[in-house]
């Protein structure tokens, strides 16, 4: 394997959702790897950084750790700035001094959604609250340090670990017979380990060779638009053979369920670009609410 004769990939965030997929995925494929995350690689430690690079020493590197929490980001701005701008910036540039590839994994909340069609990767960003305008300064931060960088922006990440918008629903199921959904965001559920196994495809093209044409941003989500109505559907549809009795769903607009962060209204982004320099194509969104609602069921019922 080429990735025994290089060393191992890193990857941070192993806690996450994503990072947590990623290391499934790799050692399915019997990729040599490493998972890191808080407190012994931390974006508010600067040392740590540096600490897992030399004790790793990675042939590739990919950058799953993140602030991730939307709300909260409008309070704690400066969290959110380390974790999202600062912390990967210094990871670029370290990867960039030593000649290894980065895959950093961004968001379409860089997008306010206001463009009503499917986002392409050079169209202007205009973030509408602090947790976007933190991955938008990362994302020109990672570029910025002019390494071999690969930038990933996804889109309403679910799996059956961690928090998410699936998880939510199940649980909140289990204690109403009514919910209320908004009905006026559109966008794309993209399961983790359909993006984990992407990123891996990408990384075996990475280990036979680098390519200026892959330095740069792209868009990676599952294919298909839905809104958070049609993903509660498609949940509760998976859920109900399983023994979940659905809840009555009402469909309603964003003024009726105020948040502190802004959501984008239209935050469907365009993989072309993915597909023609990788040839990466994730499924429809549609073939991994099943799989993941049955495992976040078996888990003690509640995930």
């Amino acid at each position: 394997m080429v990735s025994l004769l290089k060393g191992p990939i890193l990857i941070t965030g192993g806690t996450g959702q994503l990072g947590h997929a990623l290391a499934d995925a790799a050692a399915r494929r019997g990729l040599e790897h490493v998972v890191v995350s808080r407190p012994e690689f931390d974006f508010d430690v600067r040392e740590t950084i540096n600490a897992c690079l030399v004790a790793a020493k990675p042939w590739l590197v990919i950058n799953a750790a993140a602030y991730t929490a939307v709300d909260a980001a409008e309070s704690n701005a400066a969290a959110a700035d380390r974790a999202n701008h600062l912390g990967p910036a210094i990871l670029a540039e370290l990867c960039a001094g030593a000649g290894i590839p980065l895959i950093h994994i961004s968001t379409d909340y860089v997008f306010d959604g206001e463009k009503f069609s499917p986002y392409l990767e050079t169209d202007p960003t205009h973030p509408a609250g602090v947790y976007g305008a933190s991955k938008r300064a990362g994302e020109l931060a990672v570029l910025g340090a002019g390494g071999q960088a690969i930038i990933l922006r996804t889109a309403w990440v679910y799996a059956a670990h961690g928090k998410n918008f699936v998880r939510t629903m199940l649980n909140a199921a289990r204690k109403t017979h009514t919910l209320r959904v908004v009905a006026d965001q559109k966008g794309t559920p993209t399961a983790a380990p359909d993006l984990a196994s992407a990123i891996l495809d990408i990384a075996a093209l990475l280990a036979l060779g680098w390519q200026q044409r892959y330095r740069g941003i792209f868009h990676a989500t599952a294919a298909g638009e839905t809104t958070w109505y049609g993903f509660a559907e498609a949940i509760f549809a998976a859920a109900a053979p399983l023994g979940l009795t659905p809840p009555a769903l009402t469909a309603i607009r964003t003024e009726d369920w105020p948040t502190p962060a802004k959501r984008p209204a239209d935050s469907r982004l365009d993989c072309a670009k993915l597909a023609l320099t990788f040839g990466a194509r994730l499924p429809a969104w549609q073939v991994s609410v099943g799989p993941i609602v049955a495992e976040l069921l078996a888990l003690d019922g509640t995930g």
